[in-house]
């Protein structure tokens, strides 16, 4: 799948392929946290029902409204504490497939929404 907009000033996800994800110019074939101005390459891939609130530490530093989970081909739900947590923190967690949460996020960036992503890859 092959994206064209450009949003000046923010990382945009170009293609997603089924192992590997290309934003801006670089090319990332390994799990990934992403906020509208910052690649987390070394994100703690993990299996997502033993995700954490402290897993995503480096994304609440940019105080996000909403982070997108990408979840690899399918859908998995992540444990109902995280839920949880978010919503203590204010913050929404939304699950989808990788490659919807790579669309949604480049919508809301352009849409000036606060938003990160962790996009799982080779699920």
């Amino acid at each position: 799948m092959k994206f064209t907009r450009d949003q000046v000033g923010n990382l945009t996800i170009r293609h997603v392929g089924a192992d590997s994800i290309r934003v801006g110019d670089e090319l990332l074939k390994k799990s990934f946290a992403l906020t509208p101005n910052e690649i987390i390459a070394e994100w703690p891939a993990r299996n997502i029902e033993a995700l954490c609130e402290a897993d995503f530490e480096p994304l609440f530093a940019a105080e996000p409204e909403m982070i997108l989970l990408g979840t690899g081909t399918g859908p998995v739900f992540p444990p109902r504490e995280l839920v949880f947590a978010f919503a203590r923190r204010g913050i929404g967690l939304e699950t989808m497939d990788t490659a919807a949460a790579c669309r949604t996020f480049n919508i809301l960036v352009a849409d000036g929404r606060k938003v990160a992503a962790v996009l799982i890859l080779g699920t």
